[in-house]
């Protein structure tokens, strides 16, 4: 079971990591005008809460120090099933506010797992 906690966590670890790279040094207007961007980051998300959907299944105490891992999830769902009603100032708002408190969490989750 440790060995599938590690993978999920590596996995969410991956996606913010990328997020992160993808829109560093962007603004709203830059993510709105790149459809190649706004893909990527909406995909990397989709991952982020596929990870914590399945760790919901393997390790509740783990998923638990993750503050908003139930809006994570809901968020990934809207993505994946409500195209169409995609906010482009949600998506940024949390690229901006709250995947810097997400990477501090999973930051932390690692070290305590040591994963490097």
């Amino acid at each position: 079971m440790e060995l599938e906690v590690k993978k999920l966590i590596y996995d969410l670890d991956q996606a913010i990591s990328l997020i992160i790279n993808f829109t560093d040094g962007k603004r709203l207007t830059d993510y709105q005008d790149d459809v190649l961007l706004r893909s990527a980051v909406e995909r990397q998300f989709e991952i982020s809460g596929e990870a914590l959907n399945r760790l919901k299944k393997v390790d509740l105490g783990i998923l638990a120090r993750i503050s908003d891992y139930g809006r994570i999830i809901g968020f990934r769902n809207v993505l994946a099933h409500g195209y169409d009603i995609i906010s482009d100032e949600i998506v940024w708002d949390i690229v901006e506010t709250k995947l810097p408190g997400l990477r501090q969490e999973i930051d932390d989750i690692k070290r305590d797992l040591g994963i490097e």
